[in-house]
């Protein structure tokens, strides 16, 4: 049997909840196209999205640690796949739309820079005077602009609702410009999902990579409240060494309690609101996800543990300063000596000006290009 486009809409039709989007309700894209016989507008974003350059670079793209530190460490692509895994779980309990918010999900973080926040960092100080950076504009200018794939029209072509989510994607990282999408209503539901799924994913995950690379140490946790419910619910003892499995357990513990969570509070949310349409929730004055008082309190407390015990650990500063370095040398000398540019970057100098076509290099580079990138440019025992 074969379920045409018609039918998988009316699948959707059934299934979400009135607050979800149905892809057939979808404004549309700003290039006029054929809509496809057996996927809806939303499946065939997610795919655009999965075949781009962007998102394949994202294996060699800093989360915590950079990519040639550890092979199972994470990465921005395999962050991008647990958010989109985390996003879809809560869609699907809740009766959002699951394939938009897993298209946002994995295409949140495609403008991100090498070296993570410390390479956004670099080139937010160095782009001030020439309309500035945040790696989340950045994502809406690849699937907008930047992405050369089809003979008609520039970037994606997305869907308004998933150029929407990408705009309105905030978190504690994240800023929102969202001018040019109804800026006086909020995020849609799926949208505001896939900003939780972002923040549950990073916070679990890095906990997860902080353990395995030693940085972080089982005792360092005692007296953290989310640290001791979930070993009390695995009935583990405080013990200073912690294998791979218990590891995975509890890891795996803590996204499900926080999961769980999640859903139930969304849907006291939803419950209180009395929302019958997207619409209608865009225009509440408040956000409709987010987690009870209390799993925020403990999501806090391991926040502050993680940035003070992880994120300003001395390795991970010595790599991040490295990394703002690395970017900074970079930009500059292609400033300064444009013509070490590579050709085909050079010919877009006059379209869209120095500064944004080194930006816009930069940020495209992987950690493993820019590192190599750099030993062309300063190390004089390497070739150009």
């Amino acid at each position: 049997m074969i379920y045409t486009r018609q039918q998988l809409e009316e699948f959707e039709n059934q299934s979400l909840a009135p607050y979800g989007i149905r892809s057939r309700d979808s404004k549309g894209r700003k290039y006029p196209e054929e809509e496809a016989d057996f996927r809806t507008r939303f499946q065939r974003d997610r795919e655009r999205i999965l075949h781009t350059t962007a998102f394949r670079r994202l294996e060699y793209k800093t989360q915590v640690f950079i990519n040639h530190e550890g092979d199972y460490y994470r990465t921005r692509l395999t962050h991008s796949l647990e958010v989109a895994q985390i996003g879809r779980s809560v869609a699907r309990s809740l009766g959002a739309n699951e394939d938009l918010v897993e298209t946002i999900c994995l295409a949140h973080d495609l403008g991100h820079p090498p070296f993570g926040h410390s390479g956004e960092t670099a080139l937010a100080r160095l782009m001030k005077d020439y309309g500035g950076f945040n790696h989340n504009s950045q994502s809406v200018r690849i699937v907008t602009e930047l992405e050369n794939r089809y003979p008609d029209f520039p970037g994606l072509n997305l869907t308004w609702e998933t150029l929407e989510g990408m705009v309105k994607h905030e978190t504690e990282y994240d800023i929102a410009e969202a001018n040019e999408y109804d800026p006086e209503l909020r995020g849609h539901l799926e949208a505001q999902i896939a900003n939780v799924a972002d923040e549950l994913a990073y916070t679990a995950h890095d906990l997860d990579d902080g353990l395995r690379s030693g940085m972080i140490s089982p005792s360092q946790l005692d007296g953290i409240a989310l640290w001791e419910i979930v070993n009390e619910s695995l009935g583990r003892r405080k013990t200073e060494t912690l294998d791979d499995l218990t590891r995975h357990q509890i890891i795996r513990r803590l996204t499900n309690f926080e999961i769980t969570d999640l859903v139930q509070s969304i849907d006291r949310y939803l419950r209180k609101s009395g929302v019958k349409s997207p619409l209608e929730l865009q225009k509440l004055p408040y956000t409709v996800v987010g987690f009870s008082e209390d799993m925020y309190r403990r999501n806090r407390e391991l926040k502050d543990f993680l940035f003070a015990n992880l994120y300003r650990h001395y390795r991970v500063v010595r790599m991040s300063t490295k990394a703002e370095r690395i970017v900074t040398d970079l930009f500059n000398i292609y400033h300064d000596t444009p013509s070490t540019l590579p050709m085909n970057v050079q010919d877009l100098v006059d379209e869209r000006g120095l500064e944004v076509v080194i930006c816009d290099y930069i940020a495209g580079m992987t950690d493993r290009f820019a590192i190599e990138e750099h030993g062309r440019l300063f190390n004089p025992n390497i070739l150009p």
